[in-house]
């Protein structure tokens, strides 16, 4: 991490961000698990609960974006943790008074749903501020690295905390984490730079524009859409395939699923360096082609049982390492080329349009499910994610060297951050 790693705010800021992830992820589980649990909640209270996490990412993005733009984002992502971290505290106490409900824990997964959407708009503006640009880059390697821990070790400390302290107390460590977070950003001793003045016409729809105007976040924002709405599609299929019919146990089917964040986690450590030696844009193209590209096999492997699990553990693997790839250099890609007084707008647009779509592709995953079977659906799902590479593979993109120097070029310098053809 070069000198990031004598830098105090920026540690504080990354242990911050990696104790929300792990909060993040123990949430998605330990909710629905305390409905299930403390409450004898079916299928419908427990997906009800899970549902209401994710309802928030559907048109809120967009305006919390908006709103966040002329704001300091700091003391904002502090407010959502404290409110995160409200919202769990409710659970261990109504237990304790006998008052726990379903409706109390879909509220919860609501706010902490909403929180969330808008602590990480504001920290995907707030780390230019943090670091240089030159710095940019293995800054997000950092963020994307624990937050890919994250997601494979979440579930894992959730269940062991159900396992320990019982759903209600799980939930209240989960709060506690929102603290060491909310302590962990308040640490840092930078001053974050007054907000940018209010535009002539700071329209709701400026993020939109930003994506509108410039191909490589058009790109992006089209490709990030239909992979997401088609994983969905893939996921809701392959747990029935994996489990019922291949005979997977639940165990070795989660162990195949955290081969992917394991591979994601080596993508995000790999991915500049394949950028520094063949470009960003060729780079890019790589990732995609073993996160997009290797999905097309799920639906044909064979075997059964542990054979089977191997086989998907391997292609969650190199899937994975294409896709944490992938990750890291949109994200830079995107922090660089948009303007520093769009950032926040732009990014609650492109999250309103590329998480808008998740519960849409869920429930399109259950209607091709039952018309095609799980073989069939995940075949269309797969299908989707190769599909979505497409938008990525234009000659613009493809010859993307450097967008530190294509910002440069931008604001008024000589560098030139797009190669010609090769």
């Amino acid at each position: 991490m070069g000198s990031l790693a004598r830098d105090r705010d920026f540690r504080l800021f990354w242990a911050g961000h990696t104790v929300s992830a792990v909060g993040t992820h123990v949430t998605a589980v330990a909710l629905p698990l305390t409905a299930a649990l403390t409450l004898d909640a079916g299928a419908a209270g427990v997906s009800a609960v899970a549902t209401a996490g994710y309802l928030p990412s559907v048109a809120l993005p967009l305006l919390a974006g908006h709103w966040l733009e002329h704001r300091r984002r700091r003391p904002v992502m502090i407010a959502a943790d404290v409110l995160r971290a409200a919202a769990l505290g409710a659970v261990p106490v109504a237990w304790g008074f006998g008052a726990m409900s379903l409706g109390l824990l879909v509220a919860v997964a609501l706010v902490v749903g909403a929180a969330s959407v808008v602590f990480d708009i504001a920290s995907f503006a707030y780390v230019p501020d943090l670091v240089e640009d030159a710095e940019l880059a293995a800054a997000n390697r950092a963020l994307q690295g624990s937050s890919t821990a994250a997601q494979v070790g979440g579930p894992g400390i959730a269940g062991l905390l159900v396992q320990l302290l019982g759903p209600a107390f799980a939930v209240l460590a989960d709060a506690l984490s929102y603290v060491a977070s909310a302590l962990g950003i308040a640490g840092a001793r930078r001053a974050e730079p007054e907000p940018a003045a209010q535009d002539a016409r700071p329209g709701i729809g400026e993020g939109v524009r930003q994506i509108r105007v410039s191909p490589f976040l058009r790109s992006l924002t089209a490709h990030a859409a239909l992979y997401n709405a088609s994983a969905q599609i893939l996921v809701v299929n392959l747990v029935v395939l994996a489990v019922k019919e291949r005979g997977l146990s639940a165990g070795g089917y989660g162990l195949a699923l955290s081969a992917g964040g394991a591979g994601a986690f080596l993508g995000a450590m790999l991915g500049l360096r394949v950028a520094a030696r063949l470009g960003y844009g060729r780079a890019f193209a790589v990732s995609l082609v073993l996160s997009t590209g290797v999905p097309l096999a799920l639906p044909l492997l064979p075997g059964r049982g542990l054979s089977y699990g191997v086989l998907l553990a391997a292609c969650q693997l190199l899937s994975g390492i294409g896709l944490g790839s992938a990750n890291v250099l949109s994200v830079t890609i995107r922090q660089l080329l948009i303007p520093r007084t769009a950032l926040a707008r732009s990014n609650g647009a492109y999250r309103t349009f590329t998480f808008g779509v998740l519960p849409l592709g869920a429930a399109l995953g259950g209607v091709l499910g039952g018309a095609l079977g799980s073989t069939g659906a995940m075949a269309v799902g797969s299908a989707g994610i190769a599909l979505s590479a497409l938008p990525m593979f234009t000659r613009e993109i493809r010859t993307l060297r450097d967008p530190h120097a294509q910002r440069a070029a931008a604001s008024g310098g000589t560098a030139v951050g797009v190669s010609g053809p090769r």
